[in-house]
């Protein structure tokens, strides 16, 4: 299973499933991030964490660990 974790910067993916539960999946959702939706990985901080993305238009900056809870197509 890849996640968006894994992902590298420079490359686009597409939202397989959601995982997490209650307000953690709830505010991922609430983000653009949903099944069927394509994601570019723009950049990453220097240490890692966070990752910034565009998702729907927009920038968007998430940390790996809500990362970790979508899995890639």
């Amino acid at each position: 299973m890849r996640t968006l974790k894994d992902a590298k910067v420079g490359e686009s993916v597409i939202v397989a499933r959601l995982y997490g539960e209650g307000a953690v999946r709830r505010r991922i959702m609430d983000m653009g991030i949903t099944k069927g939706v394509e994601i570019y990985v723009r950049k990453m901080a220097p240490l890692g964490d966070p990752m910034e993305l565009t998702v729907r238009g927009y920038e968007l900056s998430i940390r790996k660990a809500d990362a970790a809870t979508i899995e890639l197509a």
